[in-house]
C-alpha cells in the first residue's frame, strides 16, 4: 500500500483486534497510503517497543509528523481534518453518522462481552442469553434509520464513511456467531463482509498462528468453537 502520506497504524492481531479493524478499514476503503505495525496480544504488549509505539498501552495507534494519535475515534477525527469522504458530506447525515459511531464506541458491552471478537472462528453459543436480544435489538434500529433515512447501500448514503467502519466489526461478529437479525441488517452485514478490504482482514486472521490464552478463553467461556480457520500454531 502507498505510505507516501507518512501514516503508521500501530495494530494487533487482526483475529482479536475488533479496535485495529476500524482504522485499518477506514483508511483502506478511502485509499489513504499507510505503514502498519503489528503486535500480538500477550507478552509483546509489555514490551519497551510497544510503549514506545503505544504510549496509553492501546491500540490501535496513529503516528503521523511527529504526532501519536490514539483511539479510534480520536483517529477518525484526526482524518477527517485531512482526508474529505471520512464522514458524509450532507450535515444531517454527517451528525446522524457521528452519534452512531460514538455510540457503538462507547455502548454495546453486552454484545462485545457475550460475542467476543474471533474474525477466523465460527462458534456456537452454549445457550441463549436473554440480554444479548437487547443489544441486537438496538443495533438493528440503528441500521434501520441510517439505510431508510439515507437510501444506503451503506449507513449514512451511498458512500462508505466511518460509520461503516465503527460497525464492520460488528459484521464479523454476526458471522462468527451465526447471529440472527432482520433481513435489511442482515444484508447491510453481508454487503461489508463482501468488502474486498473485509475480506484481506478475514485472511489476514486466517494466516494468524499466533494464539493469546486469554483471548482464546474469552470465546470458549461463552460458545462451543465449531470451526477454526486459522493456520496451525
Amino acid at each position: 500500500m502507498n505510505a507516501a502520506t507518512g501514516y503508521t497504524l500501530v495494530l494487533a492481531n487482526p483475529h482479536y483486534s475488533s479496535w485495529s479493524l476500524r482504522p485499518w478499514l477506514l483508511m483502506t476503503q478511502q485509499g489513504i497510503g499507510f505503514e502498519t505495525q503489528w503486535f500480538n496480544f500477550g507478552p509483546p504488549f509489555s514490551s519497551l517497543a510497544f510503549h514506545k509505539a503505544a504510549p496509553a498501552g492501546m491500540v490501535p495507534v496513529l503516528h503521523h509528523d511527529g504526532e501519536i494519535i490514539w483511539d479510534s475515534l480520536a483517529i477518525t477525527e484526526y482524518l477527517a481534518e485531512r482526508h474529505p469522504g471520512i464522514w458524509p458530506i450532507q450535515p444531517r447525515a454527517r451528525a446522524w453518522a457521528r452519534c452512531a459511531s460514538a455510540e457503538m464506541h462507547s455502548g454495546f458491552t453486552v454484545l462485545r462481552t457475550l460475542c467476543p471478537f474471533g474474525a477466523a472462528v465460527r462458534a456456537q453459543h452454549h445457550q441463549p442469553d436473554t440480554r444479548l436480544q437487547g443489544d441486537l435489538e438496538r443495533l438493528q434500529a440503528i441500521w434501520q434509520e441510517g439505510l431508510e433515512r439515507f437510501g444506503g447501500p451503506f449507513l449514512a448514503g451511498p458512500h462508505f464513511s466511518a460509520v461503516d467502519a465503527f460497525y464492520a466489526p460488528v459484521a464479523f461478529r454476526i458471522q462468527t456467531y451465526g447471529l440472527e437479525l432482520d433481513e435489511t441488517s442482515q444484508a447491510y452485514a453481508q454487503r461489508l463482509l463482501a468488502l474486498p478490504a473485509m475480506q484481506q482482514w478475514h485472511d489476514m486472521a486466517c494466516r494468524d498462528t499466533w494464539r493469546d490464552p486469554n483471548h482464546e478463553a474469552e470465546i470458549l467461556r461463552v460458545a462451543n468453537v465449531r470451526q477454526d480457520l486459522r493456520r496451525s500454531a
